[in-house]
């Protein structure tokens, strides 16, 4: 098998999501092929010994090296501005193999508060554990990121856009702060993907990515990644080789097109995000809407350096709490109630009663997730027929 050659540094970002990272067997196929198989063969045994060891390049077992899970990780890298990607089942194991690399018992993290639920449930509960601590502050305000350093402090962590608040941290000053403190930056940077940000090229020293969200785009399949040096990726790639929180084959093929698509998607969806959210501004019932490409939003300068767009994802807090968040997600007829998100189907979700319903009232408080709190994650359907949607529920 031959492997195609990366024209990374030539080429801009959309040729790249659909040329980079291309494994091309002796049949010379046009589309990525897909490699359904546990394991590999070798033509001597002395062959086997020296890729077992490392001493030669090649593919062994499909739990840790596999043609097509390599192509998707070698085009997701150049995407993002990296060395080198090690895929996973999911962005949670993703995150999960990020933090038991480099963490260990009596080790300390700083967090933004405003988390995925199950990232909140993977620190305060798996993590403590093992004697790992976390210390969550507004991701917004510097002087708690500083102030909230340890000498034990290994690693810094946030997601910028935060779900379902979209609040913003300045990647560029909090990456100078942890390297201050001798921590590593670990940005969740699935709400943006690298159309609209490439955290590395802000400072920070890991990306870690819901596949299954946007770079996937049609609610098909799961998986996750991490992003980063050579350096810092092998000692995940072996945790991920030992413990096995692999990505599949399949995913990996499926998500390789997801890609192909990314940049147009992703474009469209914020054009249409940003004219939703203006529309319900307007909208007597909203008594907030939550969207970085809106000026009333308090870090609306900072998405205008640190973005290319507002994102695809608005959220708004209905007056009337609960009841009519409910309401409004029972009537819809174009959104789907689910809560994943990058769908090209536009999607609605109760946070505080699905996404964040595990964590503390407390924690959600803490978090802004209020009762009357909607998320809608914008697909690729006709913007007219959303707020139409939309606006039938609020007659």
């Amino acid at each position: 098998m031959t492997q195609h050659t990366d024209p990374s540094a030539k080429l801009r970002p959309e040729t790249l999501a659909i040329r980079a990272g291309r494994e091309i067997s002796d049949y010379r196929e046009h589309s990525q092929a897909l490699f359904l198989t546990s394991s590999f063969t070798y033509d001597t045994a002395a062959e086997a010994a020296a890729m077992f060891i490392g001493e030669q390049d090649g593919y062994i077992y499909s739990r840790f090296t596999n043609p097509t899970v390599a192509a998707f990780q070698q085009r997701l890298a150049a995407l993002e501005g990296g060395e080198r990607a090690i895929a996973t089942a999911s962005g949670m194991a993703a995150i999960q193999a990020t933090m038991l690399t480099l963490l260990k018992a009596g080790d300390h993290i700083v967090s933004s508060q405003s988390l995925f639920g199950s990232t909140i449930n993977l620190f305060n509960g798996i993590l403590a554990k093992f004697g790992v601590e976390v210390s969550y502050v507004d991701a917004t305000d510097l002087d708690a990121w500083r102030a909230a350093t340890r000498p034990n402090t290994r690693v810094f962590f946030l997601e910028t856009p935060s779900n379902p608040l979209t609040e913003l941290s300045d990647i560029a000053a909090v990456a100078d702060i942890a390297h201050a403190a001798g921590a590593l930056l670990v940005v969740d940077n699935c709400f943006c993907t690298p159309v609209l940000q490439q955290p590395l090229k802000l400072g920070a020293d890991l990306v870690v990515h819901s596949a299954t969200k946007s770079l996937d785009g049609h609610g098909r399949v799961l998986g996750g990644a991490v992003v980063g040096s050579d350096k810092l990726i092998e000692p995940i790639y072996l945790h991920v080789r030992t413990a096995g929180p692999s990505l599949s084959a399949f995913n990996a093929w499926t998500l390789l097109s997801g890609l192909e698509t990314l940049f147009v998607r992703v474009e469209r969806q914020c054009e249409t995000a940003l004219e939703i959210a203006r529309w319900l501004e307007a909208q007597p019932q909203v008594e907030r809407v939550f969207y970085p490409g809106l000026e009333s939003h308090p870090q609306h300068a900072l998405a205008q350096r640190q973005q290319k767009a507002g994102g695809t994802v608005v959220s708004f807090v209905l007056k009337g709490g609960r009841d009519a968040a409910w309401r409004l997600i029972d009537g819809v007829e174009v959104f789907s109630r689910t809560s994943n998100l990058g769908d090209v189907k536009s999607t609605v979700t109760h946070p505080a009663s699905t996404t964040h319903a595990r964590i503390t009232p407390e924690a959600r408080a803490r978090a802004g997730i209020v009762e009357g709190l909607v998320r809608l994650a914008i697909g690729l359907e006709h913007v007219e027929d959303l707020k139409a949607d939309l606006a039938a529920r609020f007659a």
